[in-house]
């Protein structure tokens, strides 16, 4: 269900209430942009970092592997899902993630998910 202006109607005040410490109600108006549009990167990003400041480290991590699937090259998404498996315990999961982060930094491509 496609809705552009509704999606970054929920996304901006995911936003406001992350700015005003209101965590539950930016993940409510973050889940709300990606169910407008499920290849949203920006929103699945952001959905992650907030579920993880929630302590919601394995729907974090979803969150997480979503936003790499979507945005393989993305530096911040795979520093973001590192530090979710880092939280989780899963460190060596987390160091596959900061190879790909570092590979990114140098310029590199991420090829898949895990690889590069």
């Amino acid at each position: 269900m496609s809705n552009p202006a509704a999606k970054d109607a929920a996304f901006d005040k995911g936003h406001t209430h992350l700015a005003l410490g209101e965590l539950e109600e930016a993940e409510a108006s973050y889940r709300k942009a990606v169910g407008f549009d499920d290849d949203f990167f920006d929103g699945w990003q952001a959905l992650g970092m907030v579920l993880l400041k929630l302590e919601k480290v394995k729907e974090a991590i979803g969150c997480g592997i979503k936003a790499t699937l979507l945005e393989p090259d993305d530096l911040l998404a795979w520093t973001g899902l590192s530090q979710m498996y880092v939280r989780d315990g899963q460190i060596a999961e987390a160091e596959l993630a900061k190879g790909n982060a570092r590979i990114l930094s140098m310029g590199g491509k991420v090829t898949k998910l895990g690889k590069s």
